[in-house]
């Protein structure tokens, strides 16, 4: 039977860390990447695990890469401080992992706990996430934002859920959204992408309508309403910010002659 090394990075995460490692506590290893908490984060994940880290911050992938080293099985449960292994979700990695298992990494729904629901419509869900795979075929991408992995052989699917507990309130929601687009807009233009009256006037409220309509967020009152909207403000946003990034990039070389 494959064992299995649940990799965890962190900074300030003290009021979700206990949580995270307490889901995966049937794990056969936890692995913690520290990259300098000021919190009782590295505290509080010493009560789950002697394999504790510090290690400068180099960026998403970066850390997850090293963390992957650092472990002592080939089989790795990626896992953020703000996420939960659901009991469900442990039982069915632990029945995959008593035989060979068929693929070399595994997509995981993950549904995200917002306003008091739990959200299980919108581009929100399923979310499947790949984050159980063999380290000896898998590696983070360097991607500037929402880091991913990738595997070179065979994929499977999970059928239960990571439970994420992504965001404190509405104010903090809107400064990743800020944060998020920032990173996206300059990955866009690094790409030769570009932004137009169009895009800022078609795609948010295109992506309303596929968020609350096709994707069913009016199924979950006000919480799948705002989702609806921020997910189309996101849009918008990022669009904007292309504009913007693109706008300034001819007008430097104007400025400089």
């Amino acid at each position: 039977m494959p064992k299995l090394s649940v990799v965890i990075i962190t900074l300030d995460e003290a009021s979700s860390i206990d949580g995270a490692l307490a889901s995966v506590a049937w794990a056969d290893e936890i692995v913690v990447v520290d990259c300098g908490s000021t919190d009782d984060t590295v505290a509080l994940a010493r009560h789950h695990t002697d394999r504790v880290s510090h290690r400068d911050w180099t960026g998403y992938s970066d850390q997850k890469n090293h963390g992957n080293r650092l472990a002592t099985h080939d089989w790795v449960l990626s896992l953020d401080a703000d996420e939960r292994v659901s009991p469900e979700l442990a039982t069915e990695i632990t029945a995959l992992l008593r035989e060979d298992p068929a693929h070399r990494g595994y997509r995981i729904p993950r549904t995200t706990h917002y306003l008091g629901r739990w959200i299980r419509t919108t581009d929100w869900y399923p979310d499947r996430q790949l984050r159980l795979y063999d380290r000896r075929v898998a590696r983070w991408s360097l991607d500037r934002v929402h880091e991913s992995v990738r595997v070179d052989a065979s994929v499977g699917r999970l059928r239960h859920e990571l439970r994420h507990h992504s965001y404190r309130d509405l104010s903090d929601h809107l400064a990743r959204i800020d944060r998020y687009t920032t990173l996206v807009a300059a990955r866009l233009l690094d790409e030769g992408r570009h932004a137009g009256p169009l895009d800022l006037v078609v795609h948010p409220p295109a992506a309303f309508l596929r968020n609350y309509l096709i994707r069913r967020g009016c199924l979950q009152g006000v919480p799948g309403l705002i989702v609806s909207l921020m997910n189309a403000y996101y849009v918008f946003l990022k669009h904007a910010k292309l504009w913007e990034l693109r706008h300034e990039r001819r007008r430097a070389p104007d400025e400089r002659g």
